[in-house]
């Protein structure tokens, strides 16, 4: 209880000797913000009556309040970095609560809080995705009808064009969308990498803030989509504000999902149908000598010109055809450019790549993008096969990047060079909780270097299927140059059939005696005179019970 005692100049009431002045009080809590927060400083409602609650000293401290306010405007007035956040945190302090425009999650970094609530179903769009892959004269002629000069546009690259041609859009009132595989740095941040520039750093990178990534639980690696805006004058990179989607799915599945780790491999269950044609013998050998099922890890032995680039766009085309559920990513590493265009232009895929004339961290940073994005698709429940050509260039790559531990194995190869590669090779799996991985690599022998035989022992044991090109076949221009005998898949059973399955042991066991050059001569023949590998069973077996 308080005790008051009455003044001689009228009934003003004042507190007893030792207790404070309320006006001091509320001067001291205004100055120190220990008995009021002080966000209520710049958020309070100050136009308002008191409320009743408060004591009759409320009109006092509210004078000193807006004193304190003033000193603050003053302030950030005289500091830039702070000048602009405290206006719009007055402008949310004047605006009444129910007039306050919804806010969305994915609109969390908006500098502009009336951003989010428009309506952009009106104005003209562009993805920048798009523009990334049309050609040089095509871009040209667009960027002139936003008002782009000639001269300007003869001294740009394709990016720069791409990133004038961005910013007049924006200009002129458009909207622009942009996806891509998000990178986080060691700072928070994070970009999206463009797949047409294979993950390459570029000026079209598409930044996006901490909040963001901590917000939709991003990591590096997932395939981002939303809405991007221009650069401001102190800026260098368009920046996300409002995410759209993420691996495809909904912005909120990236917050419960499952990390790819904690999923649980299983055997491929589920088999990848690889025949197409009737003409197509490669991936028909294959589809019944060494099958491949959705989370298979398969090593393709590949002497050099044993066709092993032939037989991978095959393999990816039949992908493409009966599976187009499948998401196919290409990745050639240390390859020849002219070998990567024939690629992109033979195959309805997404072509990752990095030549021979890229150094070796180059080589590394790709693979590992690659990975990253594979991972998340996984972690969403999708099926992903990557078709890595090869395993025995990245290794190199990872011998010339690691540090040196000291011990060498034979060949030259560092005792911890090849862990990485080993753990990029062992991602493929088949998950149990839903989606899977395949990888289907090759791998160089009888080169001639004792670094590429010492590589090929270390990965032989660790794929679940093994395809063996034979230079013997190749030399005699027999195509595909599969070696049978050697080639075969691990646990076969769970892809195949049972009336399948009993129809190639009598066929291996039919061929088991002859020559692999009689073997092959003798396939290919039959299998052209049968109109798919149904028909093509049904005659071996005909002959299998004549001969015996």
């Amino acid at each position: 209880m308080r005790s008051h005692r009455e003044n001689a100049e009228g009934s003003v009431t004042l507190p007893v000797r030792g207790e404070p002045d309320p006006a001091e009080i509320t001067e001291d809590r205004a100055m120190s913000g220990d008995a009021e927060n002080s966000a209520d400083l710049f958020h309070g409602d100050f136009s308002g009556a008191a409320p009743s609650a408060e004591p009759a000293e409320k009109p006092e401290k509210r004078v000193v309040v807006r004193s304190r306010v003033r000193s603050k405007r003053q302030e950030n007035g005289d500091n830039p970095e702070r000048r602009g956040s405290f206006r719009r945190k007055e402008r949310a302090r004047e605006m009444p609560a129910q007039e306050l425009p919804p806010v969305s999650a994915a609109a969390a970094d908006v500098p502009e809080p009336e951003e989010s609530g428009r309506d952009y179903d009106n104005k003209p769009r562009l993805t920048i995705n798009e523009l990334t892959v049309m050609g040089m004269h095509s871009l040209r002629k667009l960027a002139t009808e936003y008002g782009i000069s000639d001269d300007d546009l003869a001294s740009m690259k394709k990016q720069e064009i791409v990133f004038q041609i961005l910013k007049a859009h924006t200009a002129h009132g458009g909207i622009t969308f942009a996806s891509g595989s998000l990178e986080i740095l060691p700072d928070g941040y994070g970009f999206l990498r463009s797949p047409q520039n294979s993950y390459l750093p570029s000026s079209d990178d598409i930044y996006i803030s901490p909040s963001q990534i901590r917000l939709f639980n991003l990591k590096t690696g997932d395939t981002v989509y939303g809405q991007i805006r221009s650069p401001k004058d102190n800026e260098r990179f368009f920046a996300l504000l409002r995410v759209e989607s993420v691996n495809f799915d909904e912005a909120s599945v990236a917050r419960t999902r499952i990390p790819f780790d904690n999923l649980t491999p299983l055997y491929p269950t589920e088999k990848l149908n690889l025949e197409t044609t009737t003409e197509e013998i490669s991936t028909r050998i294959m589809n019944l000598f060494c099958p491949i099922g959705k989370g298979q890890r398969a090593i393709i032995s590949a002497p050099p010109r044993t066709g092993k680039t032939i037989l991978m766009q095959k393999i990816a085309n039949a992908i493409t055809k009966n599976h187009p559920e499948v998401y196919l990513i290409v990745l050639l590493i240390d390859e020849r450019p002219e070998e990567v265009t024939d690629m992109e232009r033979t195959v309805k895929a997404e072509v990752i790549s990095s030549t021979f004339d890229e150094p070796a961290t180059r080589h590394v940073q790709v693979t590992e993008m690659v990975l990253e994005k594979a991972r998340r698709l996984v972690e969403h429940r999708r099926d992903v096969v990557i078709l890595l050509d090869s395993i025995t260039r990245l290794a190199r790559a990872y011998n010339q990047t690691v540090p040196t531990s000291g011990k060498v194995l034979s060949g030259g190869v560092d005792s911890n060079a090849l862990h990485k590669p080993k753990r990029i090779f062992g991602a493929a799996r088949n998950v149990e909780e839903g989606g899977s991985l395949t990888i289907i690599s090759t791998a160089l022998i009888e080169t001639g270097s004792r670094m590429d035989e010492v590589i090929f022992e270390e990965f032989k044991g660790t794929g679940n299927s093994e395809i063996v090109l034979d230079r013997k076949l190749s030399d005699r221009r027999l195509f595909p140059a599969i070696n049978i005998k050697k080639s075969g898949t691990r646990r076969e059973e769970l892809l195949l059939t049972e009336e399948e399955m009993q129809k190639m042991w009598v066929l291996r066991k039919v061929i088991n005696p002859m020559d692999d050059t009689e073997i092959i001569e003798l396939l290919i023949d039959r299998m052209k005179k049968s109109r798919n590998n149904e028909a093509f069973l049904r005659s071996m077996n005909t002959g299998a019970a004549a001969m015996d």
